[in-house]
């Protein structure tokens, strides 16, 4: 039986491969995710897809390795899109965990708080400054406990029940966020920018309803 000939090679251009990855960006799942990631990652997918896939169209027969660069491009991208996804979502279910989900009083959060200071441990001790602030304002009727409340909600809610100091427990609420979800590393000032909103909010008076 004679052997069967081969089919035509398979090619693929640098304007096919351009194509064929904006059509794969395209699609709603990468849409969904962060603009300014998918952006650079867009861009520099799609550079590389033309450069390589000239490269290999060029020095070698037919064009199946620039089939190859697209796929592996496109599953490099998939990978970093979904880690990207992943982290927002663990951050959101981080910001929506009670500041103090165990039940502690506020003189507690303070005496673990000033533990912390003591002993240089300044990003623990921030925690336990804005739990302290936070759980006094509850033992006070002046913010509802509540389950996931945030340090940004308290602070809000604050300005209306105790705007005597609101602009303290604001100042201390942005603070946290920057070290607990911002990445800002936590020093002796942050330490004491909260336990400073906490003082101010233990010495004014709410309004009277």
């Amino acid at each position: 039986m004679p052997p069967v000939p081969p089919g035509p090679p398979v090619t693929v251009g640098a304007d096919e491969a351009r194509r064929l990855a904006a059509q794969e960006l395209a699609k709603p799942a990468y849409r969904a995710a962060e603009p300014g990631v998918l952006a650079r990652a867009g861009r520099w997918l799609l550079d590389r897809v033309g450069d390589l896939v000239a490269l290999l169209t060029g020095t070698r027969a037919g064009g199946a390795g620039g089939v190859l660069v697209v796929v592996a491009l496109v599953v490099v991208l998939v990978l970093v899109v979904r880690w990207r996804l992943g982290r927002a979502a663990r951050t959101a279910r981080r910001r929506a965990a009670p500041l103090d989900p165990t039940g502690t009083s506020a003189e507690a959060h303070r005496r673990r708080a000033a533990e912390h200071e003591a002993a240089g441990r300044p990003d623990d001790a921030v925690r336990e400054w804005m739990r302290a602030l936070v759980r006094g304002l509850e033992e006070r009727d002046l913010l509802a406990a509540r389950a996931g409340c945030t340090a940004g909600e308290a602070a809000r809610e604050v300005t209306t029940t105790l705007p005597g100091a609101a602009g303290a427990v604001t100042d201390a609420a942005r603070c946290f966020d920057e070290v607990v979800y911002g990445g800002r590393a936590a020093d002796p000032d942050a330490v004491a920018r909260i336990r400073g909103a906490d003082e101010a909010a233990r010495a004014t008076r709410p309004v009277a309803a």
